[in-house]
């Protein structure tokens, strides 16, 4: 006699799967029910109730639950004798199927830590080749406990772990790091960890061998129906089913045919399409009706291959369909059924579709959104989506179909209507204009030829006027050119005098400086480059006090400023100094003023001179001569 289910414990489990995603309302209820208590006790409550204000208070309690109820049972080649049949029997047969270079789909459901995924790629790799496997094959190693999932993507194993492999195999497929093993990175590729729950999520399809191995064994008769007939939507035509030996399909025979039940690998029925329908899936009936069965492949094949791309989206967000255009459109694809809306990039690009779902399910009503863009490839793509919520007969909201019309070429017709409308009115418009320019122009004309018959008068007393001109210019241009041989005589005699004037200035042993009365250095001669290592264009234009040579400007820089004073007279100095390399020397300084026209100073004219050894000061100055 089955007992009445404890409307706490439901309460506990309608909690979980509404909070966090995990639907326990399938298990074995004895099981379920004594993995919960054990975590209650270690936690010390008692009461179902009591433990479920416990979850609500601390959110980090339910890793632990977790942890307890989904016993993470596995290891590498569990059963070796099975595992030995799969290589020598099942895996030859299924690659006798394929082509050489065909794929390869295999999926491991409820993988836990990964050891039964990274054994079966071991097996494929020791048919095939490891570069055939990373090729060819794809393993789905799915798991709803995520941290089996993160344990698994990492691939490390302790020795513990490893106990089963064998040592040829152990060396060829792992690397020793420390105390551990880790599985070939090069190998790993082939190998994709996901999150996926049996009860609701939606199967992986195209599998050629699906390995499921004492997970259903935890689940209630009417759950393991169901996830068997998505199990047999899942594989591929003549695709194997491998679960573990608690499990049997004696009461699914229909969908399966057994391959070894002693071993448990049994073959899927090809002549009984399963469809990836969640209400069909979750019939009790196991046995579904053939014409049914073809009405329905019918009605989702004619929805695949609506001409405009579609979507359609239950009442909890996930998606239930997706059209071929679709796919093509947005990258979404038969992988995607099953998922959250929300956790797809079409939720939100080309536009937020969660705000419109919800309006379309509260006002009932078909929601448009217009004027989008979308970037297909190189082409942009202007978009408009139409959201009709779908209801049943008692008005009960099941969805939402998603509708994506391509309306490019009508906005092209539109924008190119209203431009040429525009460029119309413009044009009517500089008729217009133009008719009545037409009309002033033509008197305009008349006043011109009057204008140009008085112009032509002007113009030949103009040219006389210009004769004259011409000829009064050609004058001053006479004059000009006695003028500029003039200015060109000047010029050499004032060259000749500045190349007398430079030739004194280098045949003079004393280096020779010359100021303007802004203390700014107009000459500088050879004989003061070579004292201080200053070029002369490097020393011309800079003012005198700002050299930094060796020279003590600023000790000679009251007798230059006397010097430049219109009251100035010369000075005869010695003071110590250092020459370009950096040598002690005696420097002997005569300063004179430059004198212009009305005996006015204009500057300063400085002689430097060294002295002889033995004429050389003391490090202070030792003032004027």
């Amino acid at each position: 006699m089955a007992t009445e289910p404890d409307p706490s414990f439901e309460a506990l489990l309608s909690y979980l799967k509404e909070s966090r995603g995990f639907d326990f309302t399938g298990y074995k209820r004895a099981s379920l029910t004594r993995r919960v208590h054990r975590r209650m006790e270690q936690i010390g409550i008692a009461d179902v109730g009591d433990y479920l204000d416990h979850l609500q208070v601390h959110p980090n309690e339910f890793t632990a639950l977790f942890d307890t109820i989904l016993v993470n049972v596995t290891e590498f080649f569990r059963d070796p004798e099975v595992w030995e049949h799969l290589r020598l029997d099942i895996v030859p047969a299924l690659l006798a199927g394929k082509g050489p270079s065909e794929p390869i789909r295999v999926w491991a459901a409820g993988c836990a830590s990964g050891e039964e995924a990274y054994t079966l790629a071991i097996v494929l790799a020791e048919a095939i080749g490891i570069e055939d496997v990373r090729d060819r094959v794809k393993i789905y190693a799915t798991d709803v406990d995520d941290n089996a999932l993160a344990q698994g993507r990492q691939g490390s194993y302790g020795p513990r772990e490893i106990r089963n492999v064998p040592a040829e195999l152990l060396q060829k497929y792992f690397e020793v790091q420390g105390q551990h093993y880790i599985f070939s990175k090069y190998l790993r590729r082939a190998v994709i960890f996901g999150r996926n729950d049996l009860v609701q999520d939606a199967p992986i399809s195209r599998i050629d061998l699906l390995v499921c191995r004492n997970v259903l064994m935890y689940l209630n008769a009417e759950t393991q129906g169901r996830i068997i007939r998505r199990f047999h939507f899942a594989l591929a035509p003549g695709g194997l089913l491998f679960l573990g030996r608690a499990e049997m399909l004696l009461g699914h025979s229909p969908l399966f045919t057994p391959v070894d039940v002693r071993r448990r690998f049994f073959r899927k029925v090809n002549g009984r399409r399963s469809i990836p329908d969640m209400a069909a899936l979750a019939a009790d009936d196991p046995a579904l009706d053939e014409t049914a069965l073809a009405l329905q492949a019918l009605r989702e094949e004619a929805m695949l291959a609506a001409p405009a791309p579609h979507i359609v989206v239950t009442a909890d967000g996930r998606v239930a369909m997706v059209s071929r255009q679709a796919e093509f459109l947005f990258g979404v694809s038969s992988r995607d059924v099953g998922r959250q809306l929300r956790d797809l990039e079409i939720s939100y690009r080309p536009a937020e579709l969660r705000g419109y779902i919800e309006q379309a399910r509260l006002d009932r009503h078909t929601v448009r959104v217009r004027d989008l863009e979308w970037m297909r490839g190189p082409d942009l793509v202007r978009l408009e989506i139409q959201l009709t919520p779908l209801v049943d007969r008692d008005a009960n909201y099941l969805g939402v179909s998603i509708v994506f019309q391509d309306v490019t070429d009508e906005w092209r017709l539109r924008v190119e209507l209203e431009q040429t409308n525009r460029q119309l009115e413009t044009a009517y418009e500089e008729l217009q204009s133009t008719n009545e320019e037409l009309e002033t122009t033509n008197e305009e004309l008349q006043s011109t030829v009057e204008e140009l018959e008085t112009t032509n008068e002007e113009l030949q007393s103009t040219n006389e006027e210009l004769e004259t001109m011409n000829e009064e210019l050609q004058s001053t241009n006479d004059e000009l050119q006695a003028i500029n041989d003039e200015l060109r005589e000047r010029t050499d005699e004032i060259h000749d005098a500045n190349s007398f004037l430079e030739a004194v200035l280098t045949g003079l042993r004393a280096g020779i400086a010359v100021l303007d009365r802004d203390l700014q250095i107009r000459v500088w001669n050879r004989h003061a480059e070579d004292l201080w290592g200053l070029r002369s264009d490097e020393a011309v234009g800079r003012p005198f006090l700002s050299l930094n040579i060796g020279l003590p400007v600023r000790q000679l820089s009251p007798e230059v400023l006397q010097v430049v004073s219109d009251e100035g007279d010369g000075f005869e100095v010695v003071v110590p100094a250092v020459n370009r390399f950096g040598r002690d020397i005696g420097l002997r300084v005569v300063g004179s003023p430059l004198r212009g026209d009305g005996r006015r100073v204009r500057g300063a004219i400085l002689a430097m001179d060294t002295l002889p050894n033995a004429e050389s000061p003391d490090a202070e100055w030792n003032g004027k001569l």
